[in-house]
């Protein structure tokens, strides 16, 4: 993936150097144990990657989209838990630069990103919610104004990620007790703002890491801690793609792993028998079309993305089938090269004590369907291709 910058270069080796000699390290414990990813995560706070994106006038560094969804990447190929929990604060921040007021240099959103620079803070998001059948774009949860000029809310989400290790919460509100599902606005609330009394528990299948049971949320805030454009507006132009786009390199990440890890089950037959036809070889290679595959969509649509400055266009039925394509085809692709890896190594990657493991990589990958189900998705597309003029 092509480094486009000196800033680039630097974050993006410290992501490396952090993916290969902590995030690796820990991986199958926090998998095994279902645990946050500390290590990793303070580790990347040290090397204050969690502000990368910031614009450098605010206190960040100013990288790219592109090393960031690279770095999703390399985290995904060593833990996918510290992969996704980097990812998903990444999309907060992504999220608030991109729609920052440009006329409010001194609002709450500039200081907040300068905190964020100097302390490395990390945002988890609250977007989904008990009662919206699992649709963004509806909220049932109201901000509340009071009467001493602050505001409020108590939100029911069925699961927030890393929502106990997060410094602060991005929540997805209707504007106001009158507003419709529909009408909804972001906002950002710190930890001494809110609090989370946990629901349930966290044993999942798989991105055992990201520690995401469901929390009844509850904050006083003030207005100005609201971003001022719409959430419909953030939603398509920002948050939407911005998360497939990441996401889909961290699954990209995992299943690349899954592939290097039956490549090297291969060799290491090879070797031992030198000059001898290897079954497996052939099935590594129908393995490697399917990554190949990925790899394509994954990073022809950055591309897409990178090459749009026009807002107007992120807003059109097109550009949403688009990215919801991209989502769609890597959650199904990836846990494909998984499986396909597994069929390659056999025994020895169904096992969790051998190097060619590959079981924490299929069962996080099959999250993936899950993360905005595509069955919704894919209803969302069925309604946009009756109406939509170009697809």
């Amino acid at each position: 993936m092509t480094v486009l910058t000196d800033q680039d270069a630097a974050f993006l080796a410290d992501v490396v150097e952090v993916a290969d000699t902590i995030a690796k390290v820990h991986a199958d414990d926090v998998d095994r144990n279902a645990r946050f990813p500390v290590e990793a995560i303070d580790a990347l706070r040290e090397r204050r990657a969690l502000s990368a994106f910031v614009p450098t006038d605010l206190g960040g560094d100013g990288v790219s989209l592109r090393a960031i969804a690279t770095a999703c990447f390399e985290l995904g190929r060593r833990c996918g838990a510290s992969g996704m929990v980097f990812a998903m604060h990444q999309i907060q921040v992504v999220t608030i630069v991109r729609h920052l007021d440009p006329q409010g240099a001194d609002s709450f959103f500039h200081e907040h990103l300068r905190a964020v620079a100097s302390e490395q803070r990390l945002i988890a998001s609250v977007t989904s919610e008990v009662g919206t059948g699992g649709d963004m774009g509806r909220s049932v949860a109201a901000l509340t104004p009071g009467g001493d000029g602050t505001a409020s809310f108590e939100k029911q989400a069925p699961t927030v990620s890393y929502g106990a290790y997060a410094d602060d919460l991005l929540t997805t509100l209707r504007a106001s007790p009158e507003a419709g599902p529909g009408d909804q606005v972001a906002a950002l609330t710190r930890n001494d703002q809110h609090t989370l009394e946990q629901k349930g528990t966290w044993d999942p299948l798989g991105m055992r890491g990201t520690c995401s049971p469901g929390y009844v949320v509850r904050a006083t805030l003030s207005p100005d801690q609201v971003l001022a454009a719409p959430f419909a507006t953030i939603m398509t132009e920002s948050m939407v793609p911005v998360s497939h786009i990441l996401w889909s390199h961290l699954w990209l990440g995992v299943a690349t792993d899954a592939f290097d890890r039956a490549r090297a089950f291969v060799r290491a037959a090879a070797r031992q028998k030198p000059g001898e036809p290897i079954p497996a070889a052939l099935r590594l290679s129908h393995v490697m079309s399917d990554l190949s595959l990925l790899r394509a969509e994954v990073r022809g649509a950055l591309d897409e993305f990178l090459a749009s400055e026009d807002r107007e266009r992120m807003a059109t039925m097109a550009f949403a089938l688009r990215f919801n394509n991209l989502k769609l085809a890597a959650s199904e692709q990836a846990p494909r090269v998984c499986q396909g890896a597994l069929t390659t190594t056999g025994i020895v990657g169904f096992k969790n004590d051998t190097p060619f493991s590959v079981g924490r990589h299929l069962r996080d990958a099959m999250s993936a369907c899950l993360m905005v189900a595509n069955d919704r998705i894919h209803q969302t597309n069925a309604g946009l291709l009756l109406i939509a003029k170009d697809v």
